[in-house]
């Protein structure tokens, strides 16, 4: 099978960063699904995986964003059946879905939302299930309008995560969304994803929203924001972030008594945990969500087919941090 890999960690603009190679066609084990990929997207984890991996000349395939269709399943496979079309993020520990076929385990797995295409269902899982866990695991607010009151921060609320943290808290609580964003384009995509307010992060935060908020919800720049979200949280707030750095001050939340949570989406699958279903359950919900007009695709740039030289595009889009939604890419040309 056709697929998208790398051997060695390169700089973006090197060519032998991300390669079109030819690998055999996996086969599935006892839970899990055989899936003809039909469309992916990328997320900041393949690039970051490619800079901080390497692989010592195997070839790595990255993705952890797919749609298509089920063509085989393992002898323990309960949920699906083949010629299900489904949509998933997959695992942080097995190959990636930069693949024309890609084994996942069925607990995590869920059938595609069933008005999108493929290309435009590969753009929700990831940043949905990292969303939906951190809004209503980790800040512990409840799926049903009106049932917490309060202002949630969303920063970055025009990239992949925030434009859907932005979606789900407007759709299902009762929160004020306020997202963050500095460039008239991702202002407006902000607000198109449900944002009630827009402030620009490259100004202080707390002068422009002198009311306070309840909850942030922190995609980027954690490090360097945490004295302004303490400054702004009221006392016994929360934060939930999903980004990385070397150290953190955590020292300036303990006068409010605020709390802290980290949100990984592969946590469930990387520790096999007892409730890995769980996230199964989770896209099934978003799938009734999208298909009853309550959330939106965050679909945004179509690069083409899957081949390496799209990817390296993709990948580069992502490390300038330029991004609006999600970046995707569809089927293999047949006549490559």
């Amino acid at each position: 099978m056709r697929a998208v890999a790398y051997r060695k960690s390169l700089p973006v603009d090197d060519p032998g960063s991300l390669v079109d190679v030819e690998l055999p066609v996996p086969s599935p084990g006892p839970r899990d699904l055989l899936v003809r990929v039909a469309a992916v997207a990328v997320n900041p984890v393949d690039y970051k995986v490619r800079r901080g991996t390497d692989p010592g000349g195997e070839p790595k395939v990255l993705g952890w964003d797919a749609a298509g269709t089920v063509v085989a399943i393992g002898d323990q496979v309960e949920l699906f059946e083949p010629g299900d079309e489904v949509y998933y993020a997959g695992a942080l520990d097995r190959p990636g879905a930069d693949a024309e076929y890609h084994v996942v385990d069925e607990r995590i797995v869920a059938r595609k939302p069933a008005t999108l295409s493929f290309t435009e269902a590969a753009a929700l899982p990831l940043t949905s299930l990292t969303a939906w866990e951190g809004l209503f695991e980790r800040l512990g607010l409840c799926d049903a309008p009106m049932e917490r009151t309060g202002a949630l921060l969303v920063t970055a609320a025009a990239g992949g995560v925030g434009s859907m943290v932005v979606q789900l808290a407007t759709a299902l609580t009762g929160l004020t969304v306020i997202g963050t964003a500095s460039r008239a384009e991702t202002v407006e995509f902000a607000r198109r994803m449900g944002a009630h307010q827009v402030v620009d992060h490259h100004r202080p935060l707390p002068e422009q929203v002198p009311g306070g908020v309840d909850y942030v919800f922190s995609t980027a720049g954690t490090d360097r924001n945490l004295p302004a979200y303490a400054e702004l949280l009221h006392p016994f707030g929360h934060i939930v972030a999903i980004d990385d750095y070397d150290t953190l001050p955590v020292g300036v939340l303990k006068p409010k008594s605020i709390s802290f949570h980290w949100e990984l989406m592969f946590t469930r699958s990387l520790f096999q945990t007892s409730d890995q279903i769980a996230q199964h359950r989770i896209l099934t919900q978003v799938a009734r969500l999208v298909d009853k007009g309550i959330l939106t695709t965050t679909a945004a740039t179509d690069l083409g087919p899957i081949n390496a030289a799209h990817l390296r595009e993709a990948h580069r889009i992502l490390e300038s941090g330029s991004a609006i939604g999600k970046i995707t890419l569809t089927g293999f040309d047949r006549g490559a």
